[in-house]
């Protein structure tokens, strides 16, 4: 029998060491034993059983061959919410958080807000803003039933009742309704780059990754359809790749949108552009 400790000595060994296969094996053994990593430095000795230390090898096994942490324990953090995930939705990422914080900065607490999400998937954003925005009313949408299923599951486990749901391609799911706010997360990588053959992206839906040549057809259909579901003086905020700022700036400005700019994340890189409908 090995206990905490030696666990998690060999599986970071196994995943390839350092700090970040550290945390990996944490994640993991956490998840077979049903505990927190806290728990795992508070009880070092202790010693798991032989089904959870089977458990526990079967999920390292599983990461050595590429499957990432997020599908193995079904969990991801993201803002300050603990959100199912499955292989029918992206994983949700820390550099997502800043459209969060962009689109907050819009919608006013003290006011009856009306926000859409296009391509919601796990429901990450839709969900930060209807948990910090109570007042707001959120619709996410997707093209994917799969992936409403799961962005669903994580409203009714939240408790969060201001957002609803709709199936359809970006704003094809709108009706003839307009908002305050469209925020969204497309697909932006360009078909073909190499980025796609790595890390956990080969085990992502590639519809939510890649979106033509230049990785910018989604965007462009969502800038397009956009202004006939703003209100006069309503955002579009969109989550992009580092070298994209320039070229959807440009798109934003040629359709009409006003204080048209691009923000940088944590890294210093553009990630999200933002423009206002004048209406």
């Amino acid at each position: 029998m090995s206990d905490i400790r030696q666990l998690l000595g060999a599986a970071t060994a196994r995943l390839g060491g350092g700090e970040e296969a550290r945390g990996e094996a944490e994640i993991l053994l956490a998840h077979a034993l049903g505990r927190s990593r806290t728990w795992l430095f508070a009880w070092p000795e202790f010693e798991p059983d032989g089904a959870a230390e089977a458990t526990f090898w079967r999920l390292v096994g599983a990461r050595q061959g590429g499957k990432p942490v997020a599908y193995l324990t079904g969990r991801r953090g993201f803002w300050s919410l603990e959100l199912e995930v499955t292989p029918a939705v992206l994983i949700p990422r820390a550099e997502t958080e800043r459209l969060v914080e962009l689109a907050l900065e819009r919608i006013p607490q003290a006011r009856h807000a009306a926000v859409a999400d296009l391509g919601t998937g796990s429901g990450a954003i839709a969900l930060a803003l209807a948990s910090e925005r109570p007042m707001a009313k959120v619709l996410a949408t997707d093209a994917s039933l799969d992936a409403l299923a799961v962005a669903a599951s994580n409203a009714r486990r939240l408790g969060l009742r201001n957002i609803q749901f709709a199936e359809g391609d970006w704003c094809a799911a709108l009706g003839d309704r307009r908002f305050d706010a469209i925020v969204s997360n497309p697909p932006y990588i360009e078909a073909g780059d190499p980025h796609l053959a790595q890390g956990d992206l080969p085990h992502e839906p590639p519809a939510a990754l890649e979106s033509g040549a230049d990785g910018l057809d989604a965007i462009r259909a969502i800038i397009r359809a956009t202004p006939a579901h703003l209100q006069a003086g309503g955002w579009l905020l969109l989550e992009h790749g580092w070298n994209q700022g320039a070229a959807v700036r440009a798109l934003l400005g040629a359709a009409g949108f006003a204080a048209v700019a691009t923000a940088q994340d944590l890294g210093g890189r553009d990630r999200v552009s933002s423009g206002r409908w004048p209406g």
